[in-house]
């Protein structure tokens, strides 16, 4: 089973493996872009959250249509930097989940509509799941929409970490991040209790073992 937290010295290991993208990209019907595509091109001057390495097409895109977009790697933020204060009566590490928010997900008073979450929440270390979520919403506007991605395996090329490229149809880019290690698969049941006080969810069916969510403010 994989261990859901690691040590300064895996972090640090985690971090240096791969510099951002590499190899070719391949793509993914995406029910949950369409989605949102739409209202994209429907509705512009919405303030967006990108999620993962910079994606100069993800970029291109948002902009071009009119909107603002706030970059974030939350995955290689919790694990390049030293979020461990110490230890429980357990031995269990003690996360600084406000200090890793403040750092990664500061948005200075700002709030949003949308959020390209993407596979995030697959790899983040667990005592930062729910503050990640919760921080979220706090920083959405009401009907903001937020697009997650669930790896439905934790072995296997169906667990690698992708970074993910919008395209202007259904497709969206996978192309191999740096990798890190999935921590965990969400059933549709804790996907409801980690949203839970979301106004809705919608989830899309597709044939690969991703799961694709659209959770509303």
């Amino acid at each position: 089973m994989l261990r859901e937290w690691f040590d300064r010295k895996q972090q640090s290991a985690i971090a240096q493996s791969l510099p951002g993208l590499t190899g070719p990209r391949y793509p993914r019907h995406s029910g949950a872009w369409s989605a949102l595509r739409k209202r994209l091109q429907a509705e512009p001057g919405l303030r967006v959250i990108d999620t993962g390495y910079t994606s100069p097409t993800n970029i291109n895109f948002l902009t071009n249509l009119g909107h603002s977009v706030f970059l974030a790697d939350l995955e290689v933020d919790a694990y390049g930097e030293n979020w461990i204060t110490g230890a429980d009566e357990d031995d269990n590490p003690i996360w600084n989940a406000q200090g890793y928010l403040e750092h990664t997900l500061n948005f200075s008073g700002r709030t949003f509509d949308m959020v390209l979450l993407w596979s995030a929440l697959d790899y983040l270390p667990e005592p930062l799941v729910a503050p990640v979520v919760a921080h979220l919403f706090a920083s959405m506007n009401p009907g903001g929409q937020v697009l997650s991605f669930f790896h439905t395996k934790t072995k296997g090329e169906e667990a690698v970490r992708s970074r993910f490229h919008l395209t202007d149809g259904d497709d969206v880019e996978m192309q191999l991040a740096q990798q890190i290690p999935i921590q965990r698969c969400f059933t549709n049941r804790s996907i409801e209790r980690l949203f839970a006080g979301w106004s809705g969810h919608r989830q899309f069916l597709a044939k690969d073992s991703i799961s694709e969510v659209i959770m509303t403010r």
